[in-house]
């Protein structure tokens, strides 16, 4: 697994461009992760549904869930889906809209020096071996292509939006994640 420096792009993935991304501030280093999780509608997986919000294409007549979030403009960089496969929608040179308003360390604009994974999945059911395999891969190849980047500036979209987010929740065995990322 390897991330191609020219465009950004994790070479294992299938890559569907979203238009809600925009130039990282000059200057600014990636170093942080965080981790989100995502499903359409809630506690459904599968389907195409996340895809078509991160391209703004949600019909908003397909789920009554829908119409409240069809105005949109979200991203993230990668989605893991149950089965593992990886979706990439924004180069991760550049900034996806995922973590809205946020602060860490003092930081705020989390999305201007953080990339945002999305387990596809719930706070509160379990997430797949599967999608830990390939959080863990794909988690020691960023931490290995962006040197700002530490094991300890890793962390979930409830602790940089404490309130207003609550992902990727208890379901999220953070314990097995970073035990796995101890060899680094």
């Amino acid at each position: 697994m390897q991330i191609d420096k020219t465009t950004g792009l994790l070479e294992s993935a299938t890559y569907i461009p979203s238009p809600n991304c925009d130039d990282r501030p000059l200057n600014t280093p990636i170093n942080l992760l965080v981790i989100h999780n995502i499903s359409l509608p809630p506690g459904d997986f599968g389907g195409e549904h996340i895809s078509q919000l991160f391209t703004n294409c949600l019909n908003p007549n397909e789920h009554d869930y829908f119409k409240d979030i069809c105005h949109l403009r979200v991203s993230s960089h990668l989605l893991i889906r149950r089965d593992g496969q990886l979706i990439q929608y924004v180069p991760f040179h550049k900034r996806a809209w995922h973590a809205g308003v946020s602060s860490y360390d003092g930081q705020t604009s989390c999305n201007d020096f953080s990339i945002g994974i999305e387990l596809e999945g719930t706070d509160t059911i379990t997430y797949e071996k599967r999608q830990y395999d390939k959080l863990i891969d794909v988690s020691k190849v960023l931490l290995a292509t962006y040197q700002d980047l530490e094991v300890e500036r890793i962390t979930g979209h409830e602790n940089i939006a404490p309130g207003r987010k609550t992902d990727p929740g208890p379901a999220f065995d953070w314990n097995r994640y970073f035990n796995s990322l101890n060899d680094l």
